[in-house]
């Protein structure tokens, strides 16, 4: 659970940092926004959740 808010915490600032350069405009981040919400209830979910575990992991182990 710390490793998934860790990442919407660093996601989020990446993304406010696009947009505020103007390299994201927020009108395409509204639609991956909403693909990335409706993405986390399908059935692939738990497998990129597991996969993000994996390398965080890994790159702790480092």
């Amino acid at each position: 659970m710390a490793v998934s808010i860790s990442a919407v915490v660093l996601l989020a600032i990446v993304v406010f940092i696009l947009i505020r350069n103007g390299s994201l405009r927020i009108w395409p981040a509204l639609p991956c926004a909403g693909f990335g919400f409706f993405l986390a209830s399908t059935s692939a979910a738990p497998v990129i959740t597991d996969a993000i575990s994996t390398v965080t992991g890994w790159i702790s182990s480092i």
